[in-house]
Order: structure tokens, then C-alpha cells, then sequence
């Protein structure tokens, strides 16, 4: 949108200010209301580069760090933490997978310990734009564009010998009539209004998908004080740990399996929507629609690994359903098939932030070795793999599983 005579300013992510004027923008934007000072192109040079502040980027930019690398670390948010910041919600597992630790806690500790090593250099409110042919060095080279203050943004060119690519991922979406309107949203964004920033996304809400998302949101929700008519999941059984299940229960919210959201009702904001049961092939049953008053919609259909920037590195790509949709082909190291580029967390499958802070480790201790490092290394890299394989043990880790044995089997086919 244009944002205080500034155009191309993406909203979702810039800052809220005092007398902000945000306008609507048709395709291309006009020229800024005055003339701004735009400063110079930089010139960068790191020995690794992670894109992606995350739970994924944060862990692989301090593994790599204690083994005595330098990197420049970039997340296009204003606060570092990805999906982490607004967790809050107390993790599973073991200790040394942060169990019983809220996410926010986990990004506060993650973020503060990068801040302060000597051998990271964190840039937020950056966003790469772009990757080119690498250099006669061998060097990789990326375009990033960091935004200011008063909107404005500088161009900074950056020459690296390894990176990590930490992009994360991007929320599904259904196709309904009314998903346009306002009051439909996804349930990260509904993670971000309440836990993030203390508002309120609405006073009734229809959370659509019992995953583990769509479960813990719809108690942060009720936390809020906010009344959660009902979670409607399409499957024939809820796909989250049945301990966040068992919670909504107590409170009285139904969930109502083998059911799908067939429209949202009003004008111009949702009042209300229609859901329908589904027959055992996915088919709706006829005259089973219900009609339920509320004002907000909130779809927690999974995600999709966000790739823009890692197909344009050349990387040879896969679509693998278990990943979550198309993905970088890459080893046990979490290296792709260009020497040097790595991927890590949603970006490379997605999984819970557990898994990818430990993809993360191994991101950057292996990228922390081709530079030639070794500080306990191989110990290192054997105790991450024993505790990714821990982590997906049993039956919730049988997707995951599965789509890395793909991507390695295509990976090795590759090679």
C-alpha cells in the first residue's frame, strides 16, 4: 500500500506509527509525495549468510558461530523469533528440546544470545530480494533490500561463501464464497493480532482445522475471552495431540469432524457462515448445513514452505506432499543441490519449531564446515541427528519421516 506518500510498502510487516496515513494501491504505485533521501547501495562481504530469523535461522547462525564462522544474519520482520514470538504455548518433548518452555521465552533466549555473539551480525526489517550468478570466487550473491523508519528502503549487495536459506513458510487458504471479507483470516495472523500485539481479532470466532494449530489457537482464543463457536475439521478424525483437544472439550467448544466450511455470510465483514458435514469421500452430505453467527473466521489448513527465493538459487525442486507441497531436494546435511546453500525448518518441510531449530544446528554446523571449521564437529553433528531422529519417533512423526526419505531418495538420484 502507499504509506505516508511512500509507495510499495508492505503493510503486513511495517511498523504502526503515530499519524501514519496508509492508502490503497492499484498494481503499480505512483511516485512518492516528495522527494526522499534514498541511501546509497552497500556493499557486503560474509562468510555465511542465513535468511530467516526464525527458530530454524537463529539456531543455525549460533551453531555456526561457536565454531568460529562469521555471518550476517536477515529477517524482514522488526523483531527476530519467527513463529516463535507468538507461542505461547509450552513446548513437549524432552529438556533439550526446550519442553515445558513457552515459544516467546525460546525466541527471547535464541535472539538475545545472537545479539551478543561476537560472531553474528543480525539485520532486521531486511528482506532478500533477490539471488545471481555466483561470482568467479565461487561466491554466492544476493540482492537484500532493508527498510527504514520513514519507509524508505537501501539496497545492500551481499557476497557470501556459503548460506543458509530459513524462509519458513506461508499459510494455506481455502476457496469459499466471502473468504475475501474482512474477519477471514489465518490463525498465524490471529496468533500475531493477540499474542503479539494485545488485540482482539473479533468476539465469535469458527476455527477451521483441529491440527495442532488450529487447537491451540482456538484455546488462546478462549484465553483472550474471546467465544469459539466450534472447530470444524474436514477429516474423519482431529490431526493434533488430543491433550490440546481434551482442553476444548472441558470448555464446552464442540469439534465437529468430517465437517467443511461451505460459505461466509455479510457485506462487507463476515457475520456468520455456513458448515456442512462431509461423507466418507470428502463429499458433502446433503441437507446437513448449519448456519452459525459469528464474526470472525479463522483457517488453520496447514502451511506451505515458502521457496520464492530458494528456486531462484536453481536448486533443483520436488513436489512432496508429505513436505507440505514443493521443496528443495537436499541431504542429511541440509545442503541443496548448488554447493554452499543450505535450507533449514518450514522452508525445507514442514515440521514443529523443535525440528527446526535442531535442522537449523545441523544447517550451520555443516555450512560451518565446508568454511573449514571444526570444533568438536563431528560430536556435534552426531548428537543433532540422534535428537531430529528422537523427535520424529512414533506416530506423529510418520509424515516427516517420510518426506525426508523422499527428498534424500531424490536427492541421491541427483548425485
Amino acid at each position: 500500500m502507499r504509506v505516508s506518500g511512500v509507495p510499495n510498502v508492505r503493510t503486513c510487516i511495517a511498523p504502526l506509527r503515530e499519524n501514519i496515513i496508509v492508502s490503497r494501491q492499484d498494481k503499480y504505485g505512483k511516485l512518492p509525495d516528495s522527494e526522499l533521501s534514498q541511501p546509497p547501495p552497500q556493499h557486503k562481504t560474509t562468510e555465511l549468510l542465513i535468511i530467516g530469523a526464525g527458530p530454524a535461522g537463529l539456531s543455525a547462525s549460533l551453531s555456526a558461530a561457536d565454531q568460529g564462522a562469521h555471518i550476517l544474519l536477515i529477517d524482514e520482520n522488526p523483531t527476530a523469533g519467527g513463529q516463535l514470538i507468538k507461542q505461547t504455548h509450552k513446548f513437549f518433548g524432552s529438556k533439550n528440546e526446550k519442553a515445558g518452555t513457552r515459544g516467546i521465552s525460546i525466541a527471547g533466549e535464541l535472539t538475545q544470545k545472537a545479539k551478543e555473539h561476537p560472531n553474528i551480525t543480525m539485520l532486521l526489517d531486511t528482506t532478500a530480494i533477490g539471488y545471481y550468478e555466483p561470482t568467479k570466487e565461487g561466491h554466492h550473491t544476493f540482492l537484500l533490500s532493508r527498510r527504514h523508519a520513514d519507509y524508505t528502503t537501501e539496497l545492500i549487495h551481499v557476497d557470501t561463501k556459503t548460506a543458509i536459506l530459513a524462509t519458513g513458510a506461508t499459510e494455506n487458504m481455502l476457496l469459499f464464497p466471502g473468504n475475501d471479507l474482512p474477519g477471514v483470516y489465518g490463525a498465524g495472523g490471529v496468533q500475531t493480532l493477540m499474542n503479539v500485539f494485545g488485540v482482539k481479532p473479533g468476539k465469535r470466532v469458527v476455527m477451521v482445522g483441529a491440527g495442532n494449530v488450529g487447537l491451540i489457537v482456538s484455546y488462546q482464543l478462549l484465553q483472550a475471552g474471546i467465544d469459539v463457536a466450534c472447530v470444524v475439521e474436514a477429516a474423519p478424525r482431529i490431526g493434533g495431540y488430543h491433550v490440546h483437544a481434551a482442553k476444548l472439550l472441558r470448555c464446552g467448544v464442540p469439534i465437529l469432524t468430517s465437517h467443511s466450511i461451505r460459505e461466509v455470510k455479510g457485506d462487507d465483514h463476515v457475520t456468520g457462515c455456513t458448515i456442512i458435514e462431509l461423507d466418507d469421500r470428502w463429499q458433502e452430505k446433503p441437507n446437513t448445513e448449519q448456519h452459525i453467527d459469528c464474526d470472525t473466521i479463522c483457517l488453520a489448513v496447514g502451511l506451505t514452505p515458502s521457496t520464492r527465493l530458494i528456486e531462484q538459487t536453481n536448486s533443483t525442486m520436488a513436489q512432496i506432499p508429505e513436505a507440505g507441497g514443493y521443496v528443495a531436494l537436499h541431504n542429511e546435511t541440509m545442503q541443496t543441490t548448488i554447493p554452499g546453500i543450505f535450507i533449514a525448518g518450514d522452508a525445507s518441510g514442514i515440521e514443529e519449531a523443535s525440528t527446526a531449530m535442531i535442522e537449523g544446528q545441523i544447517a550451520g554446523l555443516n555450512a560451518a564446515d565446508i568454511l573449514g571449521y571444526d570444533n568438536l564437529l563431528h560430536t556435534q553433528k552426531q548428537q543433532a541427528t540422534d535428537a531430529l531422529n528422537r523427535l520424529r519417533a512414533g506416530p506423529f512423526g510418520e509424515k516427516p519421516r517420510e518426506a525426508k526419505q523422499k527428498i534424500s531418495q531424490l536427492r541421491a538420484e541427483e548425485e
